[in-house]
């Protein structure tokens, strides 16, 4: 029999609108009466949330181990334009400081062209052309001679820099201009060394007949660079192989 406390059971009556007063009733008691309580239904075991917290803790070390060991990541073309690295500072910018890495450049020349002390000069288009073609020329003293802008006629100085598309060059009057490479053309002129014709021996070009050569009014091999065609990066030009083609704006 059902106790009074039991029918008068707010859960029993919300359950007699739907049931018959039989079945409300075993409801009540199978349902809510007696239906087992868990207080913690959701708990883990505290053995198995100590292994989790360690597992975690370890791939949390070994994430901070290889973050360590790793490279920092390299700055891109824009943070380092931002930041200004490869400009020259104004105090830097004066020709004569850049005159020796002239005539390192000067003998630079002279090795990749065989040029040596006590021979005469012999150089052909054939066989300096692709030479000229992928050496680099920081250091190389050259003059605009030809231009489609005439305000960059005339202008003449040491590269301090050659990009893909310039050349930055100090000038005399210590003035860093920067010359597009496209439709100019640029001359620039290799002292000859010393010949002595009694002589036969060869001898390796040194700083200080580098130096001589060039003060003491030497013969000259002039050369003329199109910029149009130029337009590549020193590194690039050494690994690249150059082909002779016909150019119709020559």
């Amino acid at each position: 029999m059902a106790s009074e406390k039991d029918l008068s059971h707010i859960a029993h009556q919300i359950l007699s609108q739907a049931h018959i007063p039989t079945a409300a009733l075993d409801i009540l008691k199978d349902k809510v009466l007696h239906k087992p309580l868990i207080l913690r239904p959701t708990s883990p075991d505290p053995t198995s949330q100590d292994a989790r917290a360690k597992r975690r803790l370890q791939r949390l070390r070994k994430k901070d181990h290889l973050r360590r060991r790793q490279k920092p990541k390299p700055l891109t073309a824009k943070e380092k334009r931002v930041l200004g690295i490869y400009d020259i500072p104004k105090e830097d910018q004066r020709y004569e400081i850049y005159e020796p890495l002239h005539h390192m450049w000067v003998g630079y020349m002279w090795e990749i062209l065989s040029l040596r002390e006590g021979e005469h000069a012999y150089v052909t288009a054939q066989g300096a052309g692709p030479k000229l073609a992928s050496a680099d020329f920081h250091g190389a003293e050259l003059e605009v001679v030809r231009s489609r802008c005439v305000g960059r006629v005339g202008c003449k100085g040491i590269v301090v820099k050659d990009t893909k598309f310039t050349f930055e060059m100090i000038t005399r009057r210590n003035v860093l201009r920067i010359v597009p490479k496209r439709h100019s053309i640029f001359r620039f002129k290799i002292p000859q060394p010393k010949t002595d014709e009694l002589s036969g021996e060869r001898a390796t070009p040194s700083g200080a007949s580098i130096v001589a050569s060039i003060t003491e009014e030497p013969k000259y091999l002039v050369f003329e660079l199109h910029g149009s065609h130029f337009e590549t990066r020193a590194t690039d030009r050494a690994t690249k192989k150059f082909k002779q083609r016909r150019m119709g704006d020559l």
